[in-house]
């Protein structure tokens, strides 16, 4: 009697483990399908970006807007903070699967066989500044002075080999001088590019902003060229000069186009809800961790700068002759090889975000 009431209780156990087992992969089973057929699973890509210039910003108020979760995308973020060359780096390392970096280093890599295609226009024109520390005060003055000193100048950039050691380049030789004798510092963005120039680390900082911005405040330079409206850019290149945009291999593009096509919805979206916002409303989403500075400076350049970035995150073919004509000065690769532009950028997923993305 004893051993039949034991059996019955091991059996009733026994039940009881199963139906908990049942219900548990059940559930894991029903999970499965409710994220099969809503979506709802989030799909993971790494984007890294090269710096804090306000031409980048549309990306980190992307992040705030939360416009990637809701296209079903868990997006990982790199950001090297020292230039768009760290970036280019990190593509062809393929630790990384999309860039936020600059239009022309699209041509730059075409012409050393490489096929980065940019696939989304942030920033639709230059937004850099050159400005010349204190210590130089009356004897630079202007452009020409500056070159009449170069020799004895250290250029802050970004980093080597990003637009802005681009530019520099490209001043020297359009006024004669030999790039390749230009001293060029790495010095980032935002504040330590502003604090290398307040330090005496570098004689000119050529920059971005907010790093302008916050040196109009601070007085610690005189800004000698500005290309941070349309009229400046067309003085200083001879046309508009696109700039921030979102790149990635042909074969990445090729391969996950529906992934690269959620990124596009997501920064059209964002593009056109910074369009209709006050710049206090779009500084206000940038999370804190992404402020180089105070959130006033950012506001203050943005007010500065209202015609700097795209609305739909299209290219505008003719502009993308200015940074190859830009390049073939001085870049002797550039200038030797045949550039196919049409190559070098597509607006095919930015003309489907537009009609809803699907």
């Amino acid at each position: 009697m004893r051993n039949a009431m034991l059996l019955k209780e091991t059996r009733k156990g026994q039940m009881a483990v199963i139906m908990k087992r049942f219900l548990f992969y059940s559930l894991i089973l029903m999970s499965s399908i409710l994220t099969s057929s809503h979506g709802w699973a989030q799909e993971r890509v790494t984007i890294g970006v090269g710096s804090f210039n306000l031409n980048n910003l549309p990306y980190y108020v992307a992040l705030g807007l939360n416009v990637f979760a809701e296209q079903g995308l868990e997006v990982t973020g790199e950001n090297f903070a020292t230039g768009g060359s760290s970036v280019l780096q990190a593509l062809l390392a393929r630790s990384i699967d999309v860039g936020v970096g600059f239009y022309d280093h699209t041509i730059q890599l075409q012409s050393r066989g490489k096929d980065l295609v940019a696939f989304v226009l942030l920033a639709r024109n230059s937004g850099l500044v050159l400005a010349v520390g204190r210590k130089w005060d009356g004897k630079i003055t202007d452009v020409k002075s500056l070159l009449a000193n170069a020799k004895e100048l250290k250029f802050g950039v970004t980093s080597p080999g990003s637009s802005s050691d681009f530019f520099v380049r490209y001043l020297l030789q359009a006024n004669g001088l030999n790039p390749k004798e230009a001293k060029v510092v790495g010095v980032g963005s935002g504040q330590s590019a502003l604090a290398a120039l307040k330090q005496g680390q570098i004689d000119v900082l050529v920059n971005y902003d907010p790093a302008a911005t916050m040196l109009s405040r601070s007085k610690v330079g005189t800004i000698l060229i500005d290309a941070r409206n349309d009229a400046g850019a067309k003085a200083v290149y001879g046309g508009i000069y696109p700039t921030s945009t979102l790149y990635a291999s042909r074969e990445f593009l090729q391969s996950r186009k529906a992934t690269v096509q959620k990124i596009a919805n997501a920064m059209v979206k964002t593009l056109t809800w910074m369009a209709n916002h006050t710049p206090a409303e779009v500084v206000a989403k940038i999370p804190p961790k992404y402020v180089s500075g105070d959130r006033d400076s950012y506001i203050e350049a943005l007010a500065n700068t209202q015609t700097l970035f795209s609305k739909d995150g299209a290219f505008e073919p003719k502009d993308l002759e200015t940074p190859l004509k830009v390049l073939q000065t001085f870049n002797k690769d550039v200038k030797a090889k045949s550039i196919d532009l049409q190559k070098t950028y597509t607006n095919d997923f930015v003309n489907k975000a537009q009609r809803g993305g699907k």
